[in-house]
């Protein structure tokens, strides 16, 4: 087993080190060495043996039951979202490639991409890797950065005109950061997942300690706040819709509350950048 991927064991490693004794209920005697619970705290209170929990850790056990797993998230105070993730790494641990896959082309359904130039709203459509896969007109105004060919945690992460749009940075960075393991899951294996995972360890000492953390959030009925050069301060609803027929692309529309300066500020934005596409075309 060694040098194979275990993000099973990577998983709860992470998540135990961010449970205090205190949250546990285990009295603190003396100074404590370690971060969070110890491995046997950890299977003492999940039922299990502490070598079995050890071998699960170090991922010499790839075959867990659900019910330890349900037990291990009790113990580690995993929300819906997080014990969700926790199952789905047990499940996969035992049924995982050893070759690594091609990398996955994502194409965008015609009527799909028709749709999103068609809306009256900044819309894009997303891979599972917040790849941006098709954008309209008015999501490029809202974002230069949304565009065919960009990627949102790149973006959000090395791009500082992309971080001043966002007026609470680092918790935005957070919550995309948990997102993108959510969208991800147990599909670690994939060529577009480690270089890009691999970019940002190197590039952003703040990503790198983000992802250690195995935070796992849907992104799913949260505002989005921006404050944007041209128009100010804005707060967006944002819908995620699966897009069915694909391999986890996702439908993002953007919209304002109706009758907010919100919705006066975006139809701002449209009509400028209405003005400039006409301005673009009519130019020789």
């Amino acid at each position: 087993m060694t040098g194979e991927p275990n993000p099973l064991g990577d998983y709860v490693r992470a998540r135990r080190e961010l449970v205090t004794p205190e949250q546990a209920g285990i009295p603190v005697v003396g100074t404590r060495r370690v971060p969070g619970l110890r491995r046997e705290e950890v299977a003492m209170l999940a039922g299990i043996s502490a070598d079995y929990y050890l071998r699960l850790e170090q991922g010499r056990d790839r075959n867990p039951s659900a019910q330890v797993l349900e037990s291990l998230a009790r113990v580690l105070r995993l929300d819906e979202d997080a014990t969700a993730h926790l199952l789905r790494l047990g499940a996969g641990t035992s049924r995982r490639r050893r070759s690594r896959p091609r990398p996955r082309k994502e194409t965008v359904p015609e009527g799909i991409a028709k749709l999103v130039a068609s809306l009256p709203l900044p819309a894009i459509v997303e891979g599972r890797y917040f790849d941006v896969l098709a954008a309209n007109a008015l999501a490029t105004a809202l974002s230069p950065r949304l565009v065919p060919g960009g990627n949102r945690l790149r973006d959000l992460f090395l791009d500082p005109a992309e971080q001043a749009l966002h007026p609470d940075w680092r918790n935005a960075a957070g919550g995309m950061v948990a997102g993108f393991r959510q969208s991800v899951g147990t599909d670690t294996d994939d060529p577009r997942f480690i270089e890009l995972v691999g970019e940002l360890s190197l590039a952003s000492p703040h990503f790198s300690r983000l992802w250690a953390r195995h935070d796992v959030e849907a992104c799913e009925g949260e505002p989005k706040y921006l404050d944007h050069p041209q128009v100010g301060r804005l707060r967006l609803n944002r819908e995620r819709l699966a897009i069915g027929g694909t391999a986890g692309q996702t439908l993002v529309v953007h919209h304002p509350d109706p009758g907010t300066d919100d919705a006066d500020k975006l139809a701002l934005l449209a009509s400028m950048a209405a003005t400039l596409q006409d301005h673009v075309q009519d130019s020789p």
